[in-house]
């Protein structure tokens, strides 16, 4: 009896957030262990599906590096990355390509649907709803770096994501983006902060293997609950926030100021860990706020 009174009292403490989020959209990117162990993304991926059936509009954009990289080794084909970022010939573009829509992007579909929902993915025929220039960065001596077929996202079909959120439907988001003179290679991060911005998204979510920003990698308690934009900063400053951390920093902010409401960063390996940051008053992970 007590623990059906204690499951009773978290439905409760979760109706003004449900109310509140009814309608709204949420852009969540998959990546880290959610991609790579089936448990955790099934367990995510329930959390979506509540999301959805108690009225929010959540968008899936998904990553698949480690999925990649074993099948650039499997053929042979060497690669290597700089400033974070894959360099991508047309060779390793095509694999990339494969490996994202036809393991990862279906893989999640087969999921959703195997949990009786409805996913639906955002590549039509060989035409994803993103468009992109080509990316070029630069060394420390100012020096132009070319990494090959690696986008920067320039706008989204912002129609297709309304139509099939409005139709009860899951976008499942790969991140690949049409350019100029064929497909292109973006950073999933990027993809979700940009999503999320354009459509002016009520949250966006990034689910990673840390329980958030904490002051100290080494300790789980050291957590930080909430952080403005100008302590984000600080923390960079400061060398807090580093790794892989760090672009999702930069991306919770580029989304805030296009105007998402709020973004989180939590440990995608805690059960329900979706859940629990959206619809209770304490979550479990970080969350920014301009």
């Amino acid at each position: 009896m007590e623990e059906a009174i204690r499951k009773a009292d978290i439905l409760v403490e979760a109706v003004p957030y449900i109310r509140a989020f009814r309608d709204k959209l949420v852009v969540i990117k998959l990546g880290g262990s959610a991609l790579v162990e089936g448990n955790v993304m099934r367990r995510l991926l329930e959390d979506v599906i509540f999301m959805r059936t108690v009225g929010m509009r959540p968008i899936l954009v998904h990553g698949g590096g480690p999925h990649i990289s074993k099948e650039l080794a499997k053929r042979g084909k060497e690669f290597k990355f700089v400033q974070g970022h894959r360099v991508t010939d047309q060779e390793t573009l095509d694999i990339v390509v494969d490996v994202l829509i036809n393991d990862v992007n279906k893989g999640i579909l087969r999921e959703l649907e195997s949990l009786g929902d409805g996913g639906v993915s955002m590549w039509r025929d060989g035409r994803p709803p993103l468009r992109a220039k080509k990316y070029m960065t630069t060394d420390e001596s100012g020096r132009k770096i070319d990494l090959g077929r690696v986008g920067d996202l320039t706008s989204v079909e912002e129609k297709a994501f309304y139509k099939a959120c409005k139709a009860g439907k899951i976008p499942v988001v790969p991140p690949i983006a049409q350019g100029r003179d064929g497909l292109l290679n973006v950073n999933a991060d990027n993809v979700a902060a940009f999503i999320a911005g354009s459509l002016k998204a009520e949250k966006l979510v990034f689910l990673s293997n840390t329980h958030g920003i904490m002051m100290d990698p080494s300790r789980d308690d050291s957590t930080v609950s909430s952080l403005s934009k100008a302590e984000v900063l600080s923390l960079v400053e400061r060398g807090v926030i580093t790794g892989g951390m760090l672009p999702k920093s930069w991306a919770c902010l580029r989304a805030m100021e296009s105007g998402v409401k709020k973004a989180h960063i939590i440990d995608g390996r805690i059960p329900h860990s979706l859940l629990l940051e959206i619809f209770t008053e304490k979550g479990i992970g970080t969350q920014i706020v301009l």
